[in-house]
């Protein structure tokens, strides 16, 4: 009987707003968006966290109607896929930046299936996706985005989320600084391989018998491994400064 007195319209409605809630944050924030985990266990995942946060959910003051509640999903949707798209943008980060190492080493067409996103990526830049997931598990990312969902629930009432000019303009900023970053981060090959061509350049013209294809290429990955693992720390640094202000910039959702 008293199951019964709880599955109230307001109750029910309130689960399912919250449910999609957490649904669209799990489709696009990093680790809980893996692509090796089932979509049955995301759904699962995402219902049991539905349950635990259901306890402190505010009562729903929107009026229930059928077109409010339609909305009202397409809010909350809208509200998880806008959170994980930040912190998509800064994940993006490396792996743009391992793309144009990639592409300077020669390793363009040496492409594997990334397991985060399930593309195919070249392969420095999968390796740079791989340990930007860690440090983001390192800086307890995935623990910050499930204390986002316990404030959002005080901050933002379900079915109350709307876009405005605020978050569009970090996601323009967010975008450009993604690009700007990842140069930055993949300027020590950029300036390296500029460098060899010069250097290799030169020597063809002194000694026309070098063969470049031969003895150059090999020389320019090898000293591109050399730069990388040398300035590997100094990349984790600076993508762990910046996750960490994504997670900070959450907020601008509220």
């Amino acid at each position: 009987m008293e199951v019964v007195e709880f599955l109230t319209p307001s109750n029910v409605v309130g689960f399912i707003l919250l449910f999609t809630r957490l649904g669209g944050l799990f489709i696009m924030v990093p680790v809980f968006s893996h692509m090796s985990i089932p979509m049955t266990i995301k759904s699962s995942i995402a219902f049991v966290f539905t349950v635990l946060f259901f306890a402190v959910m505010p009562p729903l003051q929107m009026h229930i109607t059928t077109m409010n509640i339609v909305l009202a999903i397409i809010s909350e949707f809208f509200l998880g896929f806008t959170v994980g798209l930040m912190l998509q943008l800064v994940m993006n980060i490396m792996t743009f930046a391992g793309g144009q190492m990639s592409f300077i080493m020669g390793f363009s067409m040496a492409s594997v299936v990334d397991p985060q996103s399930g593309i195919s990526m070249p392969i420095i830049a999968n390796v740079l996706a791989l340990l930007s997931l860690m440090i983001f598990l390192s800086l307890n990312g995935h623990h910050a985005v499930l204390l986002f969902v316990n404030d959002s629930l005080q901050e933002v009432p379900l079915g109350g989320f709307m876009l405005n000019e605020n978050i569009f303009q970090y996601l323009m900023t967010a975008t450009m600084h993604m690009f700007m970053v990842g140069f930055m981060v993949a300027f020590p090959i950029t300036a390296l391989s500029l460098l060899a061509d010069v250097i290799f350049g030169m020597l063809m013209k002194t000694m026309p018998q070098f063969n470049l294809l031969v003895i150059g290429f090999p020389i320019k990955i090898m000293v591109s491994f050399v730069v990388i693992i040398a300035t590997l720390a100094t990349f984790m640094k600076i993508f762990a400064k910046e996750m960490q202000a994504g997670l900070n910039a959450l907020s601008i959702v509220f």
